[in-house]
C-alpha cells in the first residue's frame, strides 16, 4: 500500500513502513491544495502538527484507511470527517511521556534552586551567591495531581530524591498508588496545606481549568513551589501571580499556557517564576519515538488489526453492532455513574449480561463502560478502541460474562466496580426503539429510573417524613425534582435508598443541608 508522510519523522519509522512492503513517499511542505490533490493515491497519511488533515483532505482521500499523528494531540485532524468515512485516526500518546516527566522534574529543581535566575546573574558578570540560596527536594512533600502516565513517571523520579509523595486522582486504583509509593487523598483540597511542592498532570476540562485559584493558594503552605507542564490554565494565572508577588508561593515553573504562543502575562514580570515555551515534548528522543510509534500503529491499521491508540470509534461488524447498539449508550452512562459512586480508584470492572443480548459478542459493552468511567479523567480522548488500553495502563482489569437467563427483563447488563474493599453495582436495561437508558438496580436496591443530567442518590434511615424533608430543602433552594424512585428493600425500616432526577445542579451548601437535616448516611450528587 502507499503511505504519504507529509512532515518529517524519524528515519527509522519510515524504514519500518518500507520494510513491511509499503511504498512510502515523503512530501514535505505541501500546500493544503497540493495535499488535497495528492492524497487520493494513498492508503495512509502521517502528519505532525503543521499539516492540517482537514475534511477536504479526508474526503479527497478515497483510499485512506488510517491517518497517523506523530505526537500526542490530534487537533489538526478532522476526526469527525474521518470517522464518517471509516478512517482510523491514531496518535502516539506515550511518545513524549518521559520527556514531559523530565521537564517537570527540571522545573521543580530549577524553581527550588533558582537556577535560571543565577545563570542570568552570572551572564551579567555578577556574583550574587547569597541571593540565590535555595531549597532541597530531599524529604520534602510533593503533591501530584493526576497519576496517569506522566504523573506516575514523575512519582517514580521524585521517589529517587526521597521525597514524600501524596496525590489526588479519583481513578487511580489503590494497587497502582501503592506501587508508585503515593498516599492518595479523596479530596483535592486536603493536599494543599501539606505540600512543599505541587505539580499537576490533569486533562484540560471545565472542572480543571482554574482549579487552583485564590482560595486554593490561600490554603497552601507559605513558601510552596508549584509547577505545570500539563495543560495551560489549571492554575489561575492572575491568582498565581498574586500568590507569588505576596510570597505565599516561593516560586513557580510554567511550561504551558491557555493560549499559545504566550509572550505576555501577569507572570512575565515576576523574577521567581520560570517560564518555558512548551518544551515538554521538545527532545530528540521524544520526536524520534513519535515517528517510530506512529509507524507501528499505521502498520497495524493497514493490516486491519486493532490500533491501541485510535481516537475514533473502532470498526465493529454490522451484525454485532445492530444487536448491541441499544446497550452501548446505557453502558457508557452506567460507567459515568459508577465512576462518581466509588470512593477510591477502580481496580476491576465486572460485566454480566443476561437475557437475549447474551447470545451476541458483548465485549463492546465493557469497553463502553470503561469509556464512561475514564471520560472525564484521562488526559487523552477516550473511545471504544483506547478505553481498554487506558484501563490496562491504570491497572483496571475487565471481565465480561454472559447468561441467557433473565427473569424480569428481556435483557439486562450488570456492572460491578471493585474499588478497595467496596463493590459498587448497577444494573441497566433499555426500552423503546431509541434504546432509552433505564437504571433498574443500584447498590443492591431495585428500582426503575431513566437518568437525566443531574441525579441524586441518597441512603437514609427509613422512617416517615424523610422524603418530605428532602423535597422541602430542594424546593427552598428552587431545585425541581423531575422524577424519583425509592429502592425496593427486603424489610420495613432499616436503610432506604432514593434515586431522583433534578433539573438544576445542587450547590454544596444544599448538599450539606440535606445530609445534616435528613440524617443521610450516604449521598452522591451525580452529573451526566
Amino acid at each position: 500500500m502507499k503511505v504519504l508522510v507529509a512532515e518529517k519523522i524519524a528515519d527509522k519509522g519510515i524504514q519500518m513502513l518500507r520494510d513491511a512492503g509499503h511504498e512510502v513517499d515523503v512530501l514535505l511542505d505541501l500546500t493544503p491544495e497540493a495535499l488535497v490533490e495528492a492524497i487520493g493515491a494513498y492508503e495512509a497519511l502521517i502528519v505532525r502538527s503543521a499539516t492540517q488533515a482537514s475534511r477536504e483532505v479526508i474526503e479527497a482521500g478515497v483510499n485512506l484507511k488510517i491517518v497517523g499523528r506523530a505526537g500526542v494531540g490530534v487537533d489538526n485532524v478532522d476526526v469527525t470527517a474521518a470517522t464518517e468515512r471509516g478512517v482510523i485516526v491514531c496518535n502516539a500518546p506515550t511518545s513524549n511521556v518521559v520527556s514531559a516527566a523530565e521537564q517537570t522534574i527540571a522545573l521543580l529543581l530549577a524553581s527550588a534552586r533558582h537556577t535560571p535566575q543565577a545563570n542570568a546573574s552570572m551572564h551579567e558578570h555578577r556574583w550574587d551567591r547569597s541571593k540565590f540560596s535555595g531549597n532541597e527536594l530531599y524529604q520534602k512533600t510533593l503533591a501530584i495531581y493526576g497519576l496517569g502516565r506522566i504523573g506516575g513517571l514523575v512519582a517514580e523520579r521524585a521517589k529517587a530524591f526521597e521525597m514524600n509523595l501524596i496525590g489526588y486522582d479519583p481513578y487511580c486504583s489503590p494497587e497502582r498508588a501503592a506501587y508508585l509509593g503515593v498516599t492518595v487523598y479523596d479530596n483535592p483540597e486536603d493536599l494543599l496545606p501539606l505540600a512543599d511542592f505541587i505539580t499537576v498532570h490533569l486533562p484540560k476540562t471545565k472542572e480543571t481549568i482554574g482549579m487552583f485559584g485564590a482560595e486554593q493558594f490561600a490554603k497552601m503552605k507559605n513558601g510552596v513551589y508549584v509547577v505545570n507542564a500539563a495543560r495551560g490554565g489549571i492554575y489561575n494565572i492572575e491568582a498565581l501571580a498574586d500568590a507569588v508577588a505576596s510570597g505565599k508561593v516561593a516560586g513557580a515553573g510554567i511550561d504551558v499556557y491557555e493560549k499559545e504562543p504566550c509572550t505576555e502575562s501577569p507572570l512575565h514580570g515576576l523574577e521567581n517564576v520560570i517560564l518555558t515555551p512548551h518544551l515538554g515534548a521538545s527532545t530528540k528522543e521524544a520526536q524520534a519515538r513519535a515517528g517510530e510509534q506512529i509507524a507501528e500503529y499505521v502498520l497495524l491499521g493497514l493490516e486491519g488489526k486493532m490500533v491501541p491508540t485510535a481516537v475514533n470509534v473502532a470498526l465493529v461488524p454490522e451484525d454485532v453492532m445492530t444487536a448491541v447498539a441499544p446497550f452501548v449508550e446505557a453502558s457508557q452512562t452506567t460507567g459515568i455513574i459508577l465512576a462518581q459512586l466509588v470512593s477510591e480508584g477502580i481496580s476491576a470492572l465486572e460485566v454480566e449480561v443476561h437475557g437475549d443480548l447474551a447470545a451476541n459478542d458483548v465485549s463492546l459493552l465493557g469497553t463502553a463502560a470503561l469509556r464512561g468511567i475514564f471520560s472525564q479523567s484521562s488526559d487523552d480522548p477516550v473511545n471504544f478502541v483506547n478505553a481498554a488500553y487506558i484501563a490496562k495502563q491504570r491497572g483496571v482489569s475487565v471481565t465480561v460474562t454472559t447468561d441467557p437467563h433473565s427473569f424480569e427483563y428481556a435483557s439486562v447488563v450488570t456492572f460491578r466496580a471493585l474499588s478497595g474493599s467496596q463493590a459498587v453495582e448497577i444494573t441497566c436495561t433499555t426500552s423503546g426503539p431509541d434504546g432509552i437508558v433505564r437504571i433498574v438496580s443500584i447498590l443492591g436496591y431495585k428500582l426503575d429510573l431513566i437518568p437525566s443530567k443531574n441525579v441524586l442518590v441518597f441512603k437514609y434511615e427509613d422512617k416517615p417524613g424523610q422524603i418530605g424533608k428532602i423535597g422541602t430543602i430542594l424546593g427552598n433552594a428552587n431545585i425541581n425534582i423531575s422524577t424519583m424512585e425509592v429502592g425496593i428493600r427486603e424489610q420495613e425500616g432499616g436503610v432506604a435508598l432514593v434515586l431522583m432526577n433534578v433539573d438544576q445542579h445542587v450547590p454544596p451548601v444544599v448538599q450539606e443541608e440535606l445530609i445534616n437535616t435528613v440524617g443521610i448516611t450516604d449521598a452522591w450528587f451525580i452529573q451526566l
